[in-house]
């Protein structure tokens, strides 16, 4: 987790269950074309070519799909646009390029809950709404609020919006989602870990726990263990590899399968307790090109089966 990484989730955050039988992705014909067996799907996280959308977003997404990608999470969504177009002219983008987006970060925050009403804010339930446009199967929040967490009863309550940010999400046909950090592992209130809390706080048909595998590492946390701590919660995970840092005091993420993690274990693992979607995510690159980079982690998904 970077520091540029909670700024961008911050910012993105002021601007703006039951199963679901076959999720709209999956009968996409992109879609199936990407998938690693059946009802699996691999897709990329935008983030992870952050500066390229910035710059050209559909030069970039042009460049991802002629190296194989169909399927993408957006982690841009400010003032009712995504990466700077409306919903409506970014999904004809997607739609020419012949790519689905079945999954989109965006942070929920104390912000965008009504105390007094008792309701969602009228700027999420239209970020909600957007996403059920966009087709996506997942609505994910990557980030909680150091001010959410400062209690064990704080975090409690704020999993309560949690558990009704599901209930929102399922009535367009939707699941809500989180998608970890590392303060999840690190950090205890009445000596249970926040993850623990958190899962132990959320109902499972409303609420996904995005497991993003090489963040928790950096706690010391390992994603195997948690796979079989709480099987059946990640139907939707991020895929991503570790290193250590040029300076050898931390890590930082790289290409699939060339660092520290059991990648093609994690993501079998992952696959046997249920997970339907994997994402890949890659933040830092060691000298290379993000495209490149990009490149390497299709090839790697693909070598062990999973596009």
């Amino acid at each position: 987790m970077t520091t540029s990484r909670r700024d961008f989730l911050r910012a993105g955050s002021l601007a703006v269950g039951g199963a679901i039988l076959l999720p709209a992705w999956a009968c996409n014909p992109a879609a199936k074309s990407q998938s690693g067996g059946p009802g699996l799907v691999t897709g990329l996280q935008l983030y992870s070519v952050r500066d390229e959308m910035r710059q050209d977003p559909l030069d970039t997404l042009t460049k991802l799909r002629q190296m194989g990608y169909t399927v993408v999470e957006h982690a841009n969504y400010v003032n009712g646009k995504f990466y700077g177009w409306t919903p409506q002219e970014f999904k004809k983008v997607l739609d020419d390029l012949g790519m689905t987006m079945p999954s989109g970060h965006t942070v929920l925050g104390k912000n965008h809950w009504d105390e007094q009403t008792g309701d969602f804010t009228a700027e999420w339930k239209k970020l909600v709404e957007d996403a059920a446009y966009m087709g996506q199967e997942y609505v994910v929040s990557p980030w909680l609020d150091g001010a959410l967490r400062q209690t064990y009863d704080d975090l409690v309550r704020f999993m309560e919006i949690f558990n009704k940010c599901g209930e929102l999400c399922k009535q367009s046909g939707m699941r809500f989602g989180y998608h970890n950090h590392d303060f999840e592992f690190s950090e205890k209130l009445n000596d249970m870990t926040l993850w623990d809390i958190m899962m132990n706080n959320t109902d499972a048909d409303k609420v996904v726990m995005q497991l993003d595998t090489g963040n928790m590492y950096v706690a010391g946390a390992l994603a195997k263990d948690l796979l079989e701590k709480y099987p059946g919660r990640y139907d939707n995970i991020h895929i991503k590899d570790m290193v250590r840092t040029a300076d050898g005091n931390s890590f930082e993420s790289t290409i699939v399968g060339s660092g520290l993690l059991p990648m093609k274990e994690i993501a079998d693992l992952a696959r046997d307790s249920g997970t339907k979607l994997f994402i890949i995510e890659q933040e830092s690159y060691q000298g290379k090109t993000p495209m490149e980079c990009m490149e390497a982690n299709f090839a790697a998904m693909k070598a062990w089966g999973y596009l």
